[in-house]
């Protein structure tokens, strides 16, 4: 992606709209507003304007804002305008803008060149990506955090910690006789302490967030009849499952997204899993233990009547290893029972009825319980919307605080210390974007849209 030409894109979704708007932004756009508008508008200033083809025809009227560099979003002028929002006559806007010189967009880049030109930093410029997918009022505050610059200070708070004590550490090489007693003496392994505990709180503040961002996703496995599809309903709150009292009623898999306590879940309602020679049934079931394979947390349904049967502990027998799961055992209401959770070594069990929706607000707590949502950073209080390669970043940078420790509680040598420093000044700052390879911005900014 360069970021001296000249870029133009619709930016706002295809379709029909009251509003359409096209962007614009490079270096000296005054010769391409003059031919579009046939003025250079008051700047920053919303200013009621035709748009005009090259034979002097207009396109549309609509609002032109003008941004010069660099009080802009990409720091370079940048040009909106805002017509009628339908896909023609956007479609006539833009090829007006490429006609005068502009390209199209690649997605992303509009973003990509505020991180270029120092407007964002690399954790907010992911940030609006998060935005725009978030899909909870929780989520979208929560990424706004980010995107205010709130984990980008916390980040530079640590790395500037890290230096300050690489400073010391790195002094002390050109006097190797006294390193030891004055490391010692300056007590680093209490501001190692300090900036891994501070390293801990941001990693919990980023966990949470990332559940936010990320979701949970719940695979609802089980024989044929066991209460699949009810329990979807019962926790979607509407009906978005087929019940019926006939066995092998869901063929594929039904998906949902729900939110507790602004967490998203994102529900997967399976095929019942039983030998079978329908052809269609086999592929459902298959697509099932697909499902299985890629989820995060697997509730296995059962028939609270029959206990767990000989069938149902084949089941449990072929799920990966590792899988997260709670044990439901369903239709207490004909047993007149009430709901029950146990936590055993192995797994959850919580005993409901999908039917009356008995035990289901004790089901969602424990959902949010096994992937370590805290309620009461529900607010979003505190929380960052961090991406796993933010997760891994800190993973790594804790892993060489760690072992910076470990140097300090035994006979310092002063040049392997200043090394595990480096290394986790660099990870860190990878997650701002002070230390990014080139790949990872082509990676990050071609998820964006086209347009931001």
């Amino acid at each position: 992606m360069g970021n001296t030409d000249i870029i133009a894109a619709i930016a706002t979704p295809p379709g029909r709209g009251g509003v359409g708007v096209v962007r614009v932004s490079g270096k000296d756009l005054q010769q391409i507003i003059q031919e579009i508008l046939g003025y250079l508008p008051k700047k920053r200033h919303a200013s009621l304007s035709n748009f005009k083809d090259g034979n002097g025809l207009i396109i549309d009227q609509g609002i032109a804002v003008f941004y010069p560099s660099p009080h802009s979003y990409t720091g370079e002028d940048v040009l909106e305008l805002q017509g009628h929002g339908g896909s023609a006559v956007m479609d006539m806007l833009l090829s007006r803008c490429l006609s005068l010189g502009a390209r199209l967009a690649q997605p992303g880049e509009f973003t990509l060149r505020a991180f270029l030109n120092n407007k964002l930093d690399l954790a907010q410029a992911e940030s609006v990506a998060d935005i725009i997918d978030a899909s909870t009022g929780e989520a979208v505050r929560c990424a706004m955090r980010s995107l205010q610059g709130e984990f980008s200070a916390a980040i530079h708070a640590l790395t500037q910690a890290i230096i300050d004590l690489r400073m010391l550490v790195e002094a002390t090489l050109d006097f190797p006789e006294e390193e030891t007693s004055f490391l010692r003496h300056a007590d680093v392994y209490d501001q190692l302490k300090n900036i891994k505990s501070e390293l801990e709180y941001i990693i919990t503040a980023a966990r949470q967030g990332s559940l936010l961002r990320e979701g949970i996703h719940v695979v609802l496995v089980g024989q044929p009849n066991v209460g699949k599809s009810s329990l979807m309903n019962k926790l979607a709150k509407e009906e978005v499952a087929i019940v019926t009292a006939t066995p092998g009623t869901t063929r594929d898999a039904i998906r949902e997204t729900i939110q507790i306590e602004g967490v998203p879940v994102h529900l997967i309602d399976t095929a019942g899993l039983r030998e079978t020679d329908d052809e269609v049934e086999k592929i459902g079931i298959a697509r099932a233990w697909a499902a299985i394979e890629k989820g995060g947390l697997v509730l296995l349904l059962t028939d609270c009547r029959s206990g767990l049967t000989t069938e149902d502990q084949g089941i449990l027998d072929k799920l990966p290893a590792g899988v997260p799961l709670i044990h439901i055992g369903n239709k207490i209401d004909l047993l007149k029972e009430v709901p029950l959770v146990s936590d055993k070594k192995e797994k959850a069990e919580i005993y409901l009825s999908a039917k009356t929706g008995a035990g289901i607000e004790q089901l969602r707590q424990k959902l949010l319980e096994i992937v370590g949502w805290k309620s009461d950073s529900s607010t979003c209080e505190g929380l960052f919307m961090a991406r796993r390669r933010h997760l891994k970043a800190l993973a790594e940078t804790k892993k060489h605080l760690e072992d910076a420790c470990k140097i300090t509680r035994q006979e310092i040598r002063a040049e392997l210390l200043a090394e595990e420093l480096r290394l986790a000044q660099q990870t860190l700052s990878s997650i701002t974007g002070e230390f990014s390879a080139d790949d990872l911005l082509g990676e990050i900014f071609s998820r964006f849209c086209i347009g931001k």
